[in-house]
């Protein structure tokens, strides 16, 4: 499949039929921070050293939609040199359509053919990070969460959400005041959490100091940390939520809810 078959057949993922992924070592790294944190300059810098390595890199960055017009701005080609390195990258851009959880329903779909047609390392940047985007972790093999300084208690922001299942930790900024205060709060509350509690690196996306420390620790991760119910968990919400989205009467179920024809109880019989 060339590249224009594949962008075609990835704008259409309720017709991809791919086979069984996930038959070698884990290859989907999703990535998630709160915005500002720099997760699509760190991204960058990631893909850039998987190139150097002979790896073939996708990227799907997942944009938030619009709750009033459902359009997107798709901007985080704009901030990826590493897109434009040639045959081995493959970058996509594509909306939340405002869907629970952060990500699109048919986003392990698209990710099985990335997989099925070569890409031997497949990233997954989310719009965010917190209770709302733990979704994520349906579909990544393993969970990168970035964060930075001067973004208050991380741990208060976090604790909740993406902290406890990610397998390792990234404090970008590395080079402003704070990094260092702020990658010891979260991993002495990791180290409270966690039996064998996830690598906490310090780098900078702008600088590259620390860059090939947070690469190497990607690229040897074994297990996944988080723990296995809560993934479980996710798969299991995920995979209902497009059972849900598909359904035939669900137009209808959201326009009788909307016009006061239904109430929720009354729309969610239409879904059964």
């Amino acid at each position: 499949m060339n590249r224009r078959e594949l962008a075609r057949a990835l704008s259409n993922p309720e017709s991809i039929v791919a086979s069984q992924r996930r038959k070698k070592p884990w290859c989907v790294l999703g990535v998630t921070g709160a915005p500002g944190v720099g997760k699509s300059c760190l991204v960058d810098q990631i893909v850039t050293r998987w190139l150097e390595d002979g790896e073939r890199v996708a990227i799907l960055a997942v944009d938030p939609s619009s709750p009033v017009s459902g359009g997107a701005l798709l901007g985080d080609r704009m901030r990826m040199s590493s897109v434009d390195a040639g045959e081995n990258v493959f970058f996509r851009s594509i909306a939340t359509r405002n869907l629970p959880g952060g990500v699109p329903s048919h986003l392990s779909k698209m990710v099985d053919l990335l997989v099925e047609q070569g890409w031997s390392k497949v990233i997954i940047e989310t719009v965010g990070a917190g209770q709302s985007e733990i979704r994520v972790v349906a579909v990544a093999d393993r969970i990168l969460l970035v964060e930075g300084p001067a973004r208050g208690d991380v741990i208060q922001a976090e604790k909740a959400g993406i902290l406890e299942l990610a397998d390792i930790v990234a404090v970008n900024k590395c080079d402003l005041e704070g990094a260092d205060r702020v990658a010891e709060e979260i991993r002495l509350s990791l180290n409270f959490s966690a039996d064998e509690p996830a690598p906490v690196v310090l780098c900078s996306a702008e600088t590259g100091e620390g860059i090939e420390n947070l690469v190497t620790a990607i690229n040897t991760l074994s297990s996944a940390k988080g723990p296995a119910i809560a993934k479980a968990r996710e798969r299991l919400l995920a995979a209902h939520q497009e059972l849900m989205l598909n359904h035939p009467n669900f137009t209808d179920a959201v326009k009788g809810l909307s016009d006061g024809r239904y109430t929720v109880e009354e729309a969610l019989q239409q879904l059964r």
